[in-house]
């Protein structure tokens, strides 16, 4: 008798299709690189200086023993914290968190140490990008969760008022009417069909 695979843990990125998860990580990282240009451009022309494309992509930039190491480290947080509405509008899932999560931290890890043609070696800068991904999946989990405890709405539409109704009773499955949720007949919010709620016939005493 042939084993029986084992499904999927539910939330994991096999529910999605390859495309869509490529999709999905490059629009996240371009929101992730499009607030930091912003931040770190706003932060340079404050500053009095010109933005250059090593306050980006070079690792040698963010050091704790200069003003300007501190202030792309400080970019680079509130990078994070921007970036979770985003994760929150494209993925809203939050198992998935972590997984984009990190992917955006190690794409930005390829990204400079090609580069810079070498691999960072600083404490400095992994103590921020590990403060970074901490806080883009803590605030990102929780922003997900809260967006997943809200109340569903179904969009159901009563039938016209009858005369049953009137009289304060539910109408029951002989008469035929009920209440139908769904936006069209036939195709319901999550695809299955629509649905339709009738009151419960009372039983005769025998």
């Amino acid at each position: 008798m042939p084993r029986r695979r084992r499904p999927p843990r539910p939330g994991a990125l096999n529910d999605l299709s390859p495309l869509r998860i490529i999709t999905q990580i490059a629009m996240l990282q371009l929101a992730y690189y499009g607030v930091a240009i912003v931040l770190i451009v706003f932060t340079t022309f404050v500053a009095g200086k010109h933005p250059e494309l090593d306050m980006l992509l070079d690792w040698h930039r963010v050091r704790g023993d200069v003003t300007t190491g501190w202030t792309l480290a400080l970019c680079w947080m509130l990078d994070s914290l921007i970036t979770v509405i985003p994760i929150l509008l494209l993925i809203a899932r939050s198992k998935l968190v972590a997984d984009f999560a990190l992917t955006i931290h190690l794409i930005h890890l390829i990204v400079t140490s090609f580069y810079t043609r070498s691999i960072p070696d600083t404490l400095y800068w992994w103590l921020v990008q590990a403060a970074s991904a901490a806080l883009m999946i803590s605030l990102g989990m929780w922003a997900c969760q809260w967006r997943e405890l809200q109340p569903m709405a179904f969009g159901g539409h009563k039938p016209k008022p009858q005369t049953k109704a009137a009289e304060g009773r539910l109408p029951t499955i002989e008469e035929g009417e009920g209440f139908e949720m769904g936006n069209e007949r036939g195709k319901g919010r999550d695809g299955a069909g629509s649905y339709e709620m009738v009151g419960m016939a009372p039983r005769e005493p025998a």
